[in-house]
């Protein structure tokens, strides 16, 4: 029994807090955990993608292409970019809302999240696409995406870890005064 999850997006979106809540949950449960992070330009707006492994036998952190069971990508550029490690018939849970990388911005590209999201459409059967925005704003905070991505993720069953197993490592390694809106956002992508 293994696992294998990536995580995408950019600096500031939490993707590193929620790579570390599915490891703490897998950990909890007893399984061999493996992670890692690539962080690009080390601040916000610069791409961030987190690998988290679980199993009996991984001998390495990173995922090989066309290994991912689940890809959770918090932009669609993103999403878009790591599809080559989505293995066949993988799931991917994608936030619809475009961030443009500062590149683009100053190449004038005309990057816009529906070309992505018609491209992702095309290529992954098992696509889930969230309105992470409107998900935010129904919990009063833009800083909650990590969880609620977590929970739509967790709601397919590939992370191979329960709702109250997931619940668990929120509720331990969420801030307590962050803890309610968070639990409101996980729940929400249920």
């Amino acid at each position: 029994m293994s696992m294998n999850c990536l995580l995408c997006g950019v600096g500031g979106q939490g993707t590193v807090l929620a790579s570390r809540l599915i490891a703490y949950a897998a950990m909890q449960k007893g399984l061999e955990v493996r992670t890692a992070e690539t962080i690009g330009m080390a601040q916000r707006g610069g791409c961030v993608v987190s690998h988290v492994r679980t199993g009996d036998e991984i001998f390495s952190s990173l995922i090989p292409l066309g290994s991912a069971d689940v890809i959770i990508a918090f932009e669609p550029a993103e999403a878009v970019r790591c599809l080559p490690y989505l293995k066949e018939g993988g799931f991917m849970i994608v936030n619809d809302k475009a961030i443009m990388p500062i590149s683009a911005s100053l190449a004038g590209s005309d990057y816009t999240a529906e070309k992505m999201l018609d491209f992702l459409k095309g290529k992954v059967f098992n696509l889930r696409i969230i309105n992470g925005e409107e998900i935010c704003k129904s919990c009063g905070s833009s800083k909650v995406l990590n969880v609620a991505l977590l929970g739509a993720a967790t709601s397919t069953g590939v992370l191979e870890l329960s709702v109250e197993e997931m619940k668990a490592a929120i509720k331990a390694r969420v801030p307590e005064k962050f803890l309610a809106l968070n639990m409101k956002a996980f729940e929400a992508c249920m």
